[in-house]
């Protein structure tokens, strides 16, 4: 099933806009070429609803959010829910601040997000279930553990149903919900943490799943989630005792490149709860 997920988006190429942050925006668009989508990023406010209208997915992501991008975001994601396009949202350290807190939550609220995906103080932020932040990482109380993880599944599924979306929720152990069935995804590397933009390139890789997924929303997300996990796996093993993150980086993406459907169908590890 995730195989044929990842063959669906080789076999569409997707158009994805990404309004994301500056510090992994290369990034982002590489892992989008490499999984067989396309890029394209555009966040001023008189081009995004024009740019959104042509691709067939949107990915905002808060990273570096700025007082011109929120609009802009706003924009475009009007536009793509006017055209029945899919949109991601990753609310990066949702939390931490007041500002980025009440900007995610203002974006909920406007537009109608597919997925929701981020770690997990990050959606509990958003679900108003915790206010405990460490910027961009998640707190390490809040980490979903094989101990926690009855209580992880019940949080995922009570957070999709509380923000009307799908949540993917990324750590040691991944859970996709939907608010009824839940995903738990153990592919993955602990090293990942040290690459700068992970998150942001997984947020861009499900946009360009769910394009070409429709219909099988919750399928696609995990799919996503768990060809990047496994992207990690494979890209740590390729590595030279020398070699560090920065090549780690370019690993993972040269990693989804190569990924096809029997790959993923064969490495994916997951339950459905």
């Amino acid at each position: 099933m995730f195989g044929l997920c990842l063959e669906n988006v080789r076999k569409a190429a997707p158009l994805i806009h990404s309004i994301t942050n500056y510090v992994t925006v290369n990034d982002v668009a590489n892992i989008l070429l490499a999984c067989g989508a396309s890029p394209i990023m555009s966040d001023d406010i008189q081009e995004v609803e024009d740019v959104t209208a042509l691709c067939a997915g949107l990915n905002l992501n808060i990273g570096t959010l700025n007082q011109r991008t929120l609009p802009a975001m706003l924009a475009a994601g009007k536009r793509a829910a006017a055209l029945g396009r899919p949109m991601v949202l990753d609310p990066v350290g949702t939390g931490a601040s007041l500002t980025r807190t009440r900007s995610a939550q203002t974006l909920i609220h406007e537009l109608p997000f597919t997925v929701i995906r981020g770690n997990i103080s990050e959606i509990k932020a958003l679900s108003q279930l915790s206010i405990r932040s460490r910027g961009v990482d998640a707190d390490e109380a809040d980490a979903v553990t094989e101990d926690r993880l009855e209580d992880g599944v019940s949080f995922a599924k009570a957070a999709a149903s509380r923000l009307g979306s799908i949540v993917a929720i990324t750590g040691a152990i991944d859970l996709v919900s939907d608010g009824r069935r839940c995903y738990v995804i153990r592919n993955g590397r602990p090293e990942m943490g040290r690459v700068t933009g992970a998150g942001c390139q997984l947020s861009g890789l499900t946009a360009a799943y769910l394009a070409a997924n429709r219909g099988s929303e919750l399928e696609a997300a995990a799919a996503a989630v768990a060809s990047m996990g496994l992207a990690g796996e494979i890209g740590w093993s390729h590595l030279a005792l020398y070699e560090g993150n920065a090549t780690y980086r370019n690993r993972i993406i040269d990693a989804i490149y190569h990924m096809d459907g029997q790959t993923l169908e064969k490495g994916a590890k997951y339950e459905l709860c």
